[in-house]
């Protein structure tokens, strides 16, 4: 606490201006007569303590009512009158000076707010009136802060002598407030009070308050030393006893050993199983000789059993408000997920007693997955644990090895429990698509039993051979692909697939979370360097192709890297990354995204596909040549694809007639069908009435209408059936300049997930057989060609 001292007695005749400037005070009052040390960091209080040092100026010292609102008038009415004394500035910017006070002021109303407040003030007129009662309340004061003085380690032997020899009643109350430890609303309470019997009243009682206080720590103190006085006291003698145990050969650390097992089991609260197989193990170590290789096992199991939480557990966060906040702020979009925890929480809620959720998230890399799962953790308050399965093949590893074994130890579900310190963690599968299996076990058999809820109320470790309760666990797995997990594991999980995340969704991420935690990580300021949104969008689409992340973020990374060594070798001034100048900093365009063409080609029709990265659009090209049935496929399809380019040969080549053309025209002809790029693997039937439609325009002469694309599984009856990833397809097809979509029509319920300014840019045609594509794609212009093909023939 700042020390307070009297200053001398020229406050009487000191004249105060009509209008003063205004000084707001936070936390402290300063009273007349006093020497009180300052700190102010706002420019405009320090040109105002300036001025005042170099003109000898006097300044109105007023305490503000709430320190955490910015508005400078917003003060007490009364305060001081004070004259700097001395002033020192520092180099952080901040002001520290001394201020004696002169006499007390009020405000009647502000004059000037800039460059700081002035106000018209007037002199606080005391009254005091010399009577036995004020000469009591004086003595009385006196005598109570004698006491305060003895007892209080703030405050110098030599407080009490100072206010001893004041004879005046009213700078003995302000030298007394303004040293004593009380709130300050009680300080600016005396400093208002104009009547000084009024104000040592008041005074007394806030004297007689900290004197209680005072005593009562006082009282704790001597407490606390005799008790820490009987426990060194205690100390000592067991020293003494060991060292007397030690001269006499007596010493027996092992008995020592097992009564601090005991005390833990005790401590531990096992559930009645697991207590007697730790009593059991306890009696076998007390039997056993140190010296012996058993001992070892018997202790290590002993210490495991004991450090498990049986029953500790970390209180959740029922504030489903809150919860929705840290998830938000942790992650952009991701709404599925986010909801079913928020749904959790409100179950649990309303029933306490309510198992762990199994959820599996699936998702490409870089999507956020592992992330999201701290994000969990932190937002329902528990701690969270990883592993990871990728590479596994030992079923040990979920199961521990029997103790049996040298070197045996619990299974990484139990290290991980330990290592929580909580019964009801986080508990995050990592990768548990790519769990191997070998002569060893298989992995994935054994989180059977892990991941079942109505099961691992009761896991059993091979190392423990004691049930142990893991209901109140959130497991939460991770996964890019489904397929490679078995389906009985797959059934006990709550699968919450994470698509990806569209150019926009990208762009809004890298502004809110990579380009400010890239910035921070390399040591630049935000004048430093400035990112254009149009830079944003052209990395994203030119120099990355990925559904997550973190492709994008290494980018951002490089050019930051870039930056700082340009700012380290003396470049001054804000750089700006712009979409012209990314060149300089990350190479050459590293993809090229395939664009719809105002002028459509024969035999060539663009489809929508999905991938890893997210959708993508593809040009189908078909060409024929003299020849006798060849039909072959390149551009490295897969099984499924080049089933659906035969079922799309054989319905043309059915319907030839129908569709004007010449019925055994593939005894001519071979026909070749191309998807580029050849470096790519393709595979799904979602190609099926695509590669269908470039075999009508090639055979037909006709080019499909411009912008237009599809996606679409077919059947050897003309019928159009459902695909997958209509929500990647479409943005596809919208960044790729498309402006009609043909799609089957059991797909229309799921243009739900499609974003709305998407759909408003888009034509949807929902179709339910081939025919239906071809009338759409061709627009009437099979007809005309059919027509043409008679003239010419009755020629």
């Amino acid at each position: 606490m700042a020390k307070h001292n009297i200053a001398g007695g020229r406050g009487h005749k000191a004249r105060i201006p009509a209008e003063l400037p205004v000084l707001p005070l936070k936390n402290i009052v300063v009273f007349p007569y006093i020497v009180a040390p300052l700190v102010i960091s706002q420019e405009e209080h320090a040109k105002l303590v300036d001025e005042a040092l170099v003109g000898g100026k006097i300044v109105g010292l007023f305490l503000q009512r709430d320190p955490k609102i910015e508005q400078k008038d917003d003060v007490y009415d009364v305060g001081t009158a004070g004259q700097i004394i001395k002033m020192l500035r520092f180099p952080d910017g901040s002001v520290r000076f001394l201020v004696q006070g002169v006499a007390r002021i009020k405000i009647k109303k502000f004059v000037r707010k800039k460059p700081y407040f002035i106000a018209k003030v007037e002199r606080v007129k005391e009254t005091s009136e010399s009577s036995i009662e004020l000469e009591a309340l004086v003595r009385n004061v006196l005598q109570q802060f004698g006491k305060v003085v003895d007892l209080a380690p703030y405050l110098q032997d030599e407080m009490q002598v100072s206010a001893m020899n004041i004879e005046e009643p009213s700078k003995l109350a302000d030298l007394i407030a303004s040293n004593l430890n009380m709130p300050v609303e009680q300080k600016q309470d005396i400093l208002g009070t104009a009547d000084v019997k009024e104000r040592l009243l008041k005074l007394t009682s806030y004297v007689n308050r900290e004197l209680n206080i005072l005593e009562l720590g006082s009282q704790i103190q001597r407490r606390a030393a005799s008790e820490m006085g009987r426990d060194q006291k205690e100390y000592f003698l067991r020293e003494q006893l060991k060292a007397i145990q030690k001269e006499l050969g007596e010493t027996d650390q092992r008995t020592e050993e097992i009564e601090e097992f005991r005390k833990k089991i005790t401590a531990a609260r096992m559930p009645a199983e697991a207590l007697e197989a730790a009593r059991k193990e306890m009696d076998r170590l007390s039997r056993i000789s140190p010296a012996a290789a058993e001992y070892t096992v018997a202790r290590t199991y002993l210490d495991c059993l004991v450090s498990l939480p049986w029953s500790k557990e970390t209180v959740d966060n029922l504030d489903i408000p809150t919860a929705k906040e840290v998830l938000d702020e942790d992650h952009y979009d991701l709404e599925k997920v986010k909801e079913r925890i928020l749904e959790y929480l409100a179950v649990r809620k309303l029933k306490s007693e309510m198992k762990g959720p199994i959820l599996c998230f699936v998702g490409p890399p870089g999507v956020g997955k592992t992330s999201l799962g701290r994000s969990i953790a932190r937002a329902l308050g528990r701690k969270f644990i990883r592993i990871s399965l990728g590479g596994m093949r030992d079923e040990a590893e979920i199961r521990g090895h029997r103790r049996t074994y040298v070197g045996s130890l619990p299974g990484r579900i139990v290290q991980g429990i330990r290592r929580a310190g909580s019964k009801n963690p986080i508990f995050m599968l990592d990768e548990i698509d790519k769990i191997g299996q070998d002569f060893r076990g298989d992995p994935a058999a054994a989180l059977l039993e892990v991941l079942d809820p109505e099961q691992n109320n009761s896991f059993s470790d091979h190392y423990l051979e004691v049930p142990f309760d893991l209901s109140r666990v959130m497991f939460i797995t991770t996964a890019n692909i489904l397929d490679p997990i078995p389906s009985v594991l797959r059934d006990r999980m709550e699968v919450i697939e994470l698509p990806g995340y569209t150019d926009e969704e990208k762009l809004h991420i890298a502004k809110k979370y990579l380009v400010p935690r890239e910035r921070e990580e390399h040591g630049l300021r935000k004048d430093q360097i400035q990112f254009q949104d149009e830079a944003l969008r052209e990395i994203i689409s030119r120099y990355t192709i990925e559904a997550g992340l973190r492709n994008l973020d290494r980018e951002i990374a490089t050019i930051y890297r870039k930056v700082a060594k340009r700012v380290t070798e003396g470049e001054q001034g804000s750089i700006t990354i712009v979409a012209d100048n990314l060149i300089d900093y990350l190479g050459p365009v590293k993809f090229f995204r395939e664009m719809a063409t105002d002028e459509p080609k024969v035999g060539v029709v663009p489809s929508l596909a999905w991938t890893q990265a997210g959708g993508v659009i593809m040009f189908v090209e078909a060409t024929k040549m003299p020849g006798r049935k060849g039909f072959t496929l390149t551009g490295q399809l897969g099984s499924v694809m080049k089933e659906s380019a035969q079922a799309a040969l054989s319905y043309v080549r059915a319907s030839a007639k129908k569709l004007n053309i010449e019925e055994n025209f593939f005894n001519k002809l071979d026909i070749h069908v191309h998807v580029p790029a050849g470096a790519i693997p393709k595979d799904g039937p979602s190609a099926g009435i695509t590669i269908a439609t470039a075999l009508v325009s090639l055979l037909t002469d006709t080019p499909v209408k411009p912008r237009l694309s599809m996606t679409g599984e077919i059947t050897l009856r003309g019928e159009v059936l459902p695909i997958g990833g209509v929500k990647q397809k479409t943005l596809a097809a919208h960044r790729a300049g498309i402006e009609e979509v043909i799609m089957p029509k059991k797909n229309e319920k799921d243009l739900v997930e499609v974003p709305q300014e998407v759909k408003k840019k888009l034509k949807f045609v929902f179709v339910e057989t081939v025919d239906e594509v071809f009338r759409e794609a061709f627009r009437g212009a099979l007809t005309k060609a059919s027509k043409a093909k008679k003239v010419t023939k009755s020629k």
